[in-house]
C-alpha cells in the first residue's frame, strides 16, 4: 500500500480559542503544552495572527510580539503560522504598504515560518502585497480562498482563483471555510480540482458549527488534501474545529495514516480542559451544532457579536429578525463572505435595519466606505438603491485600495515617541494606536509581572460584569514534508525538517 500521510495543522494556540473563548488564552496557559505540541510532528501550529493580535493588549496585558518570540523559543522543531488579513493585517481596515511590509517583515523574524493570507472580498490585489513581501523573507506563503455560498461563488471560480494566486507566487492553497459551510461533497469535489489546477498543496480550514467539519475533512482526504487543521479535543468542536485526536484515530492503518501519536495527544487534552475551566466565563455559548450556519451562513463568531449587540439594545427578541434580515443585506453588497471584516460590516448593518424598523435609515461609515470601494471589489454588483443611499450620486473607486492611502510609519513612529521601544512597538501603534498607547505607556511606568497580571485580571473581571450587566437588562517525530516548500531557518534550529 503506497502511504501518503495526511498532515495536520493544529489551532489550539489561534483559532480554537479565539472560536469558543473569545481569544482570552494566556501565552502563561500555552507554554502548559507549547514543549508537548513541539514534539508530536504537525505540519504546523497556528499560534498567532486573526484577533490574538489586538486580544492580548486590550484584554490581558500582553505583547503580542513577545507572545511570539516565547512561544518560539518553546516550539524550536514547530512551524509557526499566523492568519493575516491581507492588506488588512491583523486589524480591521487597510494599512498602508510601509506598514505591510514591516509588519511582515518583523513577523517573520520574530519567528513566523507560514503566512496563511487571505481578503474578505477574494479581492486577490488586497492578497498579493502581503504574499509578495512574505515570499522574499523565504516563508511559506498559504494563499487563502474565503470559501462561501452565493449565486456568484461556484466550484470554477474557486478554482480560478486557485490559479490566479498560483501565478502570484502561492506555495500552497488553503480553502477557509469560516463558518463550516462547506459539505463533505463539495470539500471532495473542490480539493480534487485544486488538487488537479492549480496544482499546488491543498489545505482545509473549517470549523465544526454545522456539524458537518470532521465529514468534509475526511471526503476532503479522499480527494487528496494535503493538510488538514484540527484542535485538540478539549478545545475543539462548536465553533472550533474538528478534533484532532478524532482525525487521527479515523486515518489510523490507512493509506493516509497521520502516523501521530494518539496518546500524547489525549495527554494534552486532559492539560487543556483544565485550562479551559479558566476561562468559562468567556464561552462562546453557541450550541454543539448550530443550524443557522447552514440557513443563514452566519459564522459563530458573529453570531455570539449579534447576541451581545442585541442585548445592548434590550432587543434581543428581534434576534431571528436580524438572522433573517442578513442574507439580505448580504445581497445587496454584492454577497461579500462573510469573514472579518465583512462580517461586521454586514451584522451591523442588519442589526441596524431591524433595530430602527427601516432598512438602510441609518448606514454606518464602514459600510458607505465599503460601498466606495475602499475595502476592495464585492464579488458582485451592490444593489444600485442602497448604493444610491449610502453614497449618493458618488463613484466607488476601481484601483487597489490601498493605493489611497498615503505611507503611515513616519507618521506612527513620530506619534508614539519614546513609548516605542522597538520597531516592534511602532508597528502595535500604527496597527492599533488606542489600544497600543495606554499598554505602551502602562508598560513605561514599570507594571510587569504581578501588577500587569492583575491589571489584565481586572480587565477581564470588567468585561465580564458589562456581559452580566447586559443580559440582566435584556431579560518528538520529524515533520514529513514532501510536496511542500520549507526554507531551512538555521537561526531557529530547524535542521530537522526535510
Amino acid at each position: 500500500m503506497d502511504k501518503k500521510p495526511v498532515m495536520i495543522c493544529e489551532t489550539v494556540l489561534r483559532d480554537a480559542h479565539q472560536s469558543l473563548l473569545a481569544t482570552r488564552m494566556r501565552t502563561e496557559d500555552m507554554l502548559l503544552v507549547a514543549q508537548r505540541l513541539d514534539k508530536i510532528g504537525y505540519w504546523s501550529v497556528e499560534m498567532w495572527g486573526g484577533a490574538t493580535f489586538d486580544s492580548a493588549m486590550r484584554f490581558l496585558g500582553e505583547d503580542p510580539w513577545e507572545r511570539l518570540r516565547v512561544l518560539r523559543r518553546h516550539m524550536p522543531n514547530s512551524r509557526l503560522q499566523m492568519l493575516l488579513r491581507g492588506q488588512n493585517l491583523v486589524g480591521y481596515k487597510h494599512y498602508p504598504d510601509d506598514i505591510v511590509e514591516r509588519f511582515v517583515v518583523a513577523s517573520r523574524r520574530n519567528g513566523i515560518d507560514v503566512f496563511r493570507i487571505f481578503d474578505a472580498l477574494n479581492d486577490i490585489r488586497n492578497m498579493e502585497y502581503a504574499m509578495k513581501i512574505a515570499k522574499r523573507e523565504g516563508a511559506h506563503v498559504q494563499a487563502t480562498i474565503s470559501y462561501t455560498i452565493s449565486p456568484v461563488h461556484d466550484i470554477p471560480s474557486f478554482v480560478q482563483m486557485g490559479r490566479d494566486l498560483a501565478e502570484r507566487g502561492a506555495d500552497s492553497i488553503c480553502i477557509k471555510d469560516m463558518a463550516g459551510l462547506i459539505t463533505p461533497y463539495a470539500a471532495y469535489e473542490l480539493v480534487s480540482a485544486l488538487k488537479k489546477d492549480p496544482g499546488l498543496p491543498v489545505q482545509l480550514h473549517t470549523h465544526y458549527t454545522s456539524g458537518m467539519g470532521t465529514a468534509a475533512l475526511l471526503k476532503a482526504v479522499e480527494a487528496g488534501v494535503d493538510v488538514i487543521d484540527t484542535a485538540i479535543s478539549s478545545m475543539a468542536l462548536s465553533t472550533s474545529q474538528p478534533p484532532t485526536e478524532t482525525l487521527v484515530a479515523c486515518l489510523r492503518g490507512t493509506e493516509r495514516d497521520t502516523n501521530l501519536n494518539l496518546k500524547e495527544i489525549a495527554d494534552m487534552a486532559r492539560t487543556l480542559s483544565d485550562v479551559r475551566q479558566k476561562y468559562a466565563s468567556f464561552e462562546a455559548g453557541i450550541a454543539a451544532v448550530d443550524v443557522n450556519v447552514l440557513q443563514f451562513q452566519v459564522p459563530g463568531g458573529m453570531l455570539s457579536n449579534l447576541v451581545s449587540q442585541l442585548r445592548q439594545q434590550g432587543a434581543i427578541d428581534r434576534y431571528y429578525d436580524v438572522l433573517d434580515e442578513i442574507p439580505r443585506v448580504r445581497a445587496d453588497l454584492g454577497y461579500p463572505p462573510l469573514v472579518t471584516p465583512s462580517s461586521q460590516i454586514v451584522g451591523t448593518q442588519a442589526t441596524l435595519n431591524i433595530v430602527m424598523n427601516e432598512r438602510y435609515k441609518i448606514i454606518p461609515e464602514e459600510v458607505k466606505q465599503y460601498v466606495r470601494g475602499y475595502y476592495g471589489k464585492p464579488p458582485a454588483a451592490i444593489n444600485p438603491e442602497v448604493q444610491k443611499k449610502a453614497i449618493g450620486d458618488e463613484s466607488p473607486i476601481t484601483c487597489r485600495p490601498a493605493e489611497m492611502l498615503s505611507p503611515g510609519w513616519e507618521k506612527a513612529k513620530e506619534e508614539i515617541g519614546p513609548l516605542a521601544k522597538s520597531e516592534e512597538d511602532v508597528l502595535s501603534y500604527a496597527l492599533f494606536p488606542q489600544i497600543a498607547k495606554p499598554f505602551l505607556e502602562r508598560r513605561s511606568k514599570g507594571m510587569g509581572g504581578k501588577e500587569e497580571v492583575a491589571a489584565a485580571i481586572g480587565a477581564m473581571l470588567v468585561d465580564q460584569q458589562e456581559k452580566k450587566e447586559s443580559i440582566s437588562k435584556s431579560t518528538e517525530k520529524q515533520i514529513p514534508c514532501g510536496v511542500w516548500k520549507m526554507p531551512y531557518r538555521a537561526n531557529i534550529g530547524l535542521g530537522g525538517w526535510r
